[in-house]
């Protein structure tokens, strides 16, 4: 049975690939899984870790990273083509989920560790603790990115973050209290392309998701192990694009 959730899911994925510019429903989804709604909607988070319409926005704002670094589109025709009607929301869910505005993002085609560190608010007051671990990859040498956010998809600012040379030990401080996802990511090298595009299913772009991890009022440190694996069109779309995976942090720019 879950072979067949599998491939219903992943029929609705490939018809929001097919129609990014149409106003899909709920309904139209459930039709195209051949569920019913409430079932569609419950299996559906199930596999993808995201709601039928947040996963929408976030495969959205994934093609809208691709014309933007492959195409010389306007802006607001980039918008329109992937189902937003107002250029000004679509600025707005592209900077809060991608890290950068649009004319931003095509000119750099992602954002540094350094600014975004820089660019965040200092820790909230009252208790933080630390997460430790090891993440583990198949891309042996290349950089790691690990950070924790509200929910399963790798978007927005981080609520702690780091970026290391390589699988291996981790550290992340200052974690609130919250739930968080634990989400690492690292990227094969010379696929820059990976930052932007629809995973391949060939390795180069490898990602790792666990939790919800709890962190309370007097909690002591805790520690979370992932191993990275291929990026399957089941996952959630990357949207925060660190250049720091595939370059230098010193001949990156943000």
């Amino acid at each position: 049975m879950d072979d067949v959730i599998e491939r219903a899911v992943m029929r609705v994925i490939e018809s929001m690939q097919e129609n990014l510019g149409e106003q899909l429903t709920i309904d139209d989804m459930a039709r195209t899984a051949m569920f019913s709604k409430f079932h569609f909607s419950r299996v559906f988070q199930r596999v993808t870790g995201l709601s039928p319409g947040r996963f929408l926005s976030a495969v959205r704002l994934r093609e809208a990273k691709r014309l933007l670094a492959t195409t010389s589109l306007s802006i607001t025709n980039i918008s329109h083509q992937v189902g937003y009607s107002s250029v000004g929301t679509f600025s707005s869910r592209f900077t809060h989920s991608v890290g950068l505005p649009p004319s931003k993002y095509r000119q750099h085609l992602g954002i540094t560790a350094r600014t975004l560190a820089g660019g965040g608010e200092s820790p909230p007051p009252g208790a933080t603790t630390t997460l430790t671990g090891v993440v583990t990859s198949p891309l042996a040498g290349q950089p790691v990115f690990t950070g924790l956010f509200p929910d399963q998809i790798l978007e927005g600012r981080p609520v702690s973050f780091t970026v290391t040379d390589g699988p291996g030990p981790y550290v992340l401080e200052n974690v609130p209290e919250g739930r968080w996802h634990l989400i690492a990511q690292s990227v094969a090298a010379g696929r820059e392309d990976a930052i932007h595009l629809p995973p391949a299913g060939d390795g180069t772009l490898c990602i790792a998701r666990s939790g919800p991890i709890t962190v309370a009022a007097g909690s002591g440190p805790r520690r979370a192990d992932v191993r990275l694996q291929p990026m399957r069109p089941l996952d959630p779309p990357v949207l925060l694009a660190l250049r720091d995976l595939v370059t230098s942090a010193d001949g990156a720019t943000g």
